[in-house]
């Protein structure tokens, strides 16, 4: 099952009394296919959506439309609803207070019903993509005055919609995720807000753990090209003057260095026989790297001579 058919179903649960049933209905009707007087088509792709009309379209006028099935591009299932009575399109727009042009009568709605209204327009032509691939959700709208109607719709709930088109359609379409959530809570799906909810948590979780695991890795191959580097300046002095050269300080510290290439600075200076800082370890490293630095433009002068 898609995320948005978890919508849809979500939503259809509160679907549960005269008012919800009318407010729902007009949704679906004024956000359909084909709206004039002459002909009302309502047409989906989605099965509980055509079952959602079906059922409140014969509680609100009872009467039963006729659906007819046809097969999409895709092959696909598609679920038409084809009203041309005169009798029947006549008692709808009367009941809906409509006319030629499409435009959301706030009048007809009573404020507690507006999110079930908008829960309408969904099952007419929403869908939401799923969370853990991408944050999308987009209405199909079927006229350009509607366009401007949902968004201003969608505003009042503190949703910034966007418009766009695709292949001659209105798309109405929301990308951020806390919109989403904020326009699924408003009609209804809040268990799929929560669903949503914790995507977000767990690709937080998953990224901090990315971050921690690529800091860890950057900080192991820093402490492990220094280490070699230090080995190297030890092992140059070791074959050049003899480590006995160096200051018992500074010969300590090379004999552990040899001895635990893996260990690290903050390590190296508790294992001393006088327990010192990192930073001591530090400046220590830095002493022997100059010994060795000197050896080597020693050797670059013989070579020159």
């Amino acid at each position: 099952m898609s995320f948005s058919d978890e919508v849809r179903q979500e939503i259809c649960k509160y679907i549960t009394d005269k008012d919800k049933r009318f407010a729902c209905l007009y949704g679906m009707i004024l956000f359909s296919r084909t709206l004039n007087r002459n002909h009302i088509c309502f047409q989906t792709k989605n099965r509980l959506s055509s079952e959602t009309f079906a059922e409140l379209f014969e509680k609100v006028f009872h009467i039963q439309p006729d659906c007819r099935k046809s097969q999409g591009k895709n092959g696909n299932s598609v679920y038409i609803y084809d009203i041309k009575q005169p009798e029947i399109t006549e008692k709808v727009f009367a009941k809906y207070r409509m006319d030629d042009n499409r435009c959301i009568d706030y009048e007809l709605i009573s404020t507690g019903s507006l999110g079930i209204f908008t829960a309408g327009i969904f099952l007419a032509c929403g869908s939401v993509n799923n969370p853990e691939k991408e944050y999308h959700l987009e209405f199909i709208v079927p006229d350009g005055q509607l366009v401007h109607e949902l968004i201003a719709l969608l505003g009042d709930i503190g949703v910034t919609a966007k418009c766009s088109s695709r292949r001659g359609q209105h798309i109405v379409y929301i990308k951020d995720s806390e919109s989403i959530e904020d326009t699924l809570t408003f009609i209804g799906a809040g268990q799929c807000t929560l669903d949503i909810i914790n995507v977000k948590i767990y690709k937080d979780i998953r990224n901090r753990a990315n971050r921690i695991a690529n800091c860890d890795t950057a900080n192991i191959d820093k402490t492990v090209n220094a280490s070699l580097r230090q080995i190297e300046d030890i092992s140059l002095i070791a074959d050049t003057h003899g480590l006995a050269s160096l200051p018992d300080e500074l010969l300590e510290i090379a004999l552990l260095r040899l001895d635990n290439e893996e260990m690290s600075l903050r390590d190296i200076g508790e294992n001393l026989s006088e327990p010192i800082s990192r930073s001591g370890v530090n400046h220590r490293f830095q002493r022997i790297a100059r010994i060795a630095d000197d050896i080597r433009k020693e050797q670059g002068t013989n070579e020159i001579e």
